[in-house]
């Protein structure tokens, strides 16, 4: 099987190294890439949100499939060109992608479905944010409507605040806010059926104890022991399965990877957002332990026969990622830093998101820089093998959170 990996991120590293390791799996090209996708993958220097530059390297490559990682090349349609081609592709149409291009969309979608999830008002004026805020109260939650890189979320109790980024962002989506711990669960989807992968539990915030502002992902972990048995069939039930069965009497089925973010509130089990794509960091954590070959689980979602793929199988034990970020992250960060890697061990490695080569040298490129695997045969040891082997990373000013995979 020949594939096309879209994406340059650490997210896409992990997807390339379990695509990689798949024995059907005879040729892996990526674009655009990045240096640790590299040492598995053929790089072509192709946009990967350009969808008639993708479809001219997929044809020319006479790949399987394509795997789209990152949102911006699903809500620019490059599956709806792909599929029109007659490629499969692994990823929602522009249409379905809203789902994550527009938190008002995917708010609609929710209520047709009567999928649970916060009360919300969208909000396009000062005014109507401000009644909106006095509505529901402190604390208050601000979500951009469009894409923002996973930091176009505000949660404050400065009401001045909340006006700001309300202001700044243009139409938003003000809801209440949900307590209780979140959990991250991706279902992997042909248009009718959906398998889930193992839930996870990421840190959005940039500083430990879950302190400063929202960012990308600083970490995550997998599986939760904490969780009650039966969470990922009650998250299957009533969140992913009426979703699915909304997007198709929309006459949009989704076809892809459907990340539904998760707070187990007290009031019960509440989805804070949909994305339309694999998680980032959660999914470096999930895929370390997923032992069924990865290629043929997407083969089958992009051609509509889930059906055909049994029950997954999982490894035994744990696993956590840490982002190590650069300088300045979530604002403006440094690049352009020399990062020293370490070796891989037998139950840690190190993958590459915001990287590039300088010459010969590796150096950062972005704001989360690197994400560190560990596996174990519990959360707490995983723990311990990812943050042994982040001590070896050398990235002058570089930071991580130095609680991840403690529950939160």
């Amino acid at each position: 099987m020949k594939i096309l990996l879209l994406g340059s991120g650490g997210r896409e590293h992990a997807l390339g190294r379990s695509l990689a390791a798949d024995p059907a799996v005879t040729e892996l090209h990526a674009a655009p890439g990045n240096p640790g996708l590299a040492a598995i993958a053929t790089l072509h220097a192709v946009d990967a949100a350009a969808p008639a530059p993708v479809v001219d390297l997929a044809r020319r490559l006479g790949v399987d499939l394509v795997v789209i990682g990152p949102e911006a090349p699903l809500v620019a349609g490059v599956a709806d060109a792909l599929r029109a081609a007659g490629i499969a592709a692994f990823g929602p149409d522009a249409a379905a992608a809203e789902l994550e291009g527009s938190k008002a969309f995917a708010k609609r979608v929710m209520e047709d479905a009567g999928v649970p999830t916060a009360a919300g008002r969208v909000c396009e004026t000062p005014e109507e944010a401000a009644a909106a805020l006095d509505e529901f109260g402190a604390p208050y939650v601000v979500k951009n409507d469009g894409l923002a890189s996973g930091k176009g979320v505000v949660v404050t109790n400065d009401r001045a605040e909340a006006l700001a980024h309300a202001a700044s962002c243009g139409r938003v989506v003000i809801e209440d806010f949900l307590d209780g711990p979140e959990v991250s669960l991706f279902a992997i989807c042909d248009g009718e059926r959906a398998v889930p992968l193992l839930p996870a539990q990421d840190y959005k915030r940039v500083g430990d104890g879950d302190a400063g502002p929202n960012t990308g992902g600083m970490g995550a972990y997998s599986p939760l022991p904490w969780a009650e048995a039966g969470l990922s069939d009650q998250i299957m039930a009533e969140v992913v399965a009426p979703t699915l069965a909304e997007m198709r009497r929309r006459g949009t089925p989704f076809v892809g990877l459907l990340y539904a973010g998760l707070a187990l509130t007290s009031k019960g089990l509440r989805v804070v957002e949909f994305n339309v794509r694999f998680g980032d960091p959660e999914t470096q954590a999930v895929l370390s332990l997923l032992e069924t070959p990865l290629a043929g689980i997407l083969l089958a979602a992009a051609r509509g026969s889930l059906d055909e793929i049994g029950p997954l199988r999982w490894r035994d034990g744990a696993a956590v990622v840490i982002v190590e970020a650069a300088e300045g992250y979530p604002g403006t960060p440094t690049t352009g830093t020399a990062i020293g890697l370490p070796a891989d061990e037998a139950d840690a490695y190190v993958l590459q998101a915001g990287t590039r080569l300088d010459g010969e040298t590796l150096v950062s490129a972005g704001g989360r820089v690197l994400g560190v695997v560990g596996r174990g045969a519990d959360v707490d040891a995983a723990r311990a093998n990812a943050y042994g082997l982040l001590a070896k990373v050398d990235l002058p000013g570089g930071f991580h959170r130095g609680d991840i995979g403690v529950p939160h």
